[in-house]
């Protein structure tokens, strides 16, 4: 699949602090891609070069084929930008307030009443058209934001922090909103420390800290890389010990451990080596065997896991 986001060593220092360092990323079209770090990693940087807002100290970036420092109009006509710290002016009512940024986009004034509506509704703010803006939530000034960054309909969105600060309901409707935008063809570049969000919805996901990227791909990639053994849980009838030493001697297991009983039934911890098809491997040794297995199953890798991994520095 085409990259439509692309950076090459992208750097950029204020003095003798580097904020960002020799970043090289790529995103696919069409893809929700999750850019994640702590506060402070660098995050908001790279988006404010990838926007244009900062010129680069060195390296390149490119958007939808065009250059952040070579054609920045043109990078400005495909994006639509969405700050951490968003302004809306509240003595607007609502269509209002986006019939001002299509006007901004030059969208001709016998165009902006049916956008504004496409807009309200895909957002579902229609019933919210004639209120004030200073009287919305949260919530809805963030989903207003969004629909003012999607009145020139741009084929990348870049989103700084979208969920920042707002309730469980709302980011879940901001998450639904994202995943909407994509099937639509969009392609999703968004920055967040929330990791659940992450785990949601996007297909590709970078990982940056102290202004370097420490690894992006799938999450399922990032997994199998960072956590390459699988902790498989077996729950038997009868006695633990002659099925230690039975799965002790394959040749993916490094490792068999005892688990606390379960109403009477003995647990078995084994940690395995390879893909699925050791897993099941694994089962149909047991099964083979004729071990009673009443429960087997895989423990999960979380995205927490592989997200402190990456920022330690840690590889097993």
């Amino acid at each position: 699949m085409a990259a439509i986001i692309e950076t090459h060593n992208l750097t950029k220092r204020y003095k003798k602090v580097n904020a960002v360092t020799d970043l090289s990323l790529s995103v696919d079209e069409g893809a929700i891609y999750g850019f994640v770090g702590p506060n402070g990693a660098g995050k908001t940087t790279t988006m404010h070069m990838l926007t244009t807002l900062l010129q680069p100290t060195s390296g390149e970036a490119y958007v939808a084929g065009y250059s952040v420092t070579k054609n920045p109009r043109d990078v400005r006509r495909v994006i639509g930008y969405m700050p951490d710290f968003f302004g809306v002016y509240d003595d607007m009512k609502v269509w209002e307030y986006l019939d001002f940024f299509a006007a901004c986009y030059d969208i001709p004034e016998g165009e902006r009443g049916p956008l504004i509506r496409d807009l309200l509704e895909l957002v579902e703010l229609s019933h919210r058209a004639e209120d004030m803006v200073d009287g919305l939530s949260r919530g809805m000034k963030q989903r207003l934001c969004l629909a003012r960054t999607l009145a020139h309909d741009p084929q990348v969105l870049i989103l700084d922090e979208p969920a920042s600060g707002l309730d469980p309901r709302a980011r879940i409707e901001i998450r639904e909103l994202l995943v909407e935008l994509a099937n639509m063809g969009k392609t999703i570049f968004f920055s967040t420390h929330i990791l659940a969000d992450v785990r949601e919805i996007c297909t590709q996901v970078g990982i940056i800290e102290a202004g370097e990227l420490v690894m992006q791909g799938s999450v399922e990639e990032m997994q199998r890389q960072l956590i390459p053994h699988r902790e498989i849980i077996v729950t038997i009838l009868g006695e633990a010990a002659p099925v230690k030493e039975r799965l002790a001697i394959l040749p993916n297991v490094d490792a068999v451990d005892d688990m606390k009983p379960d109403g009477g039934r003995q647990r078995i911890h084994v940690t395995l080596r390879g893909e699925d098809e050791e897993v099941s491997g694994l089962l149909a040794e047991l099964v083979s065997g004729g071990v009673p297995v009443l429960h087997f199953t895989e423990e999960t890798r979380d995205l927490e896991s592989v997200f402190m991994r990456a920022t330690r520095g840690i590889v097993s």
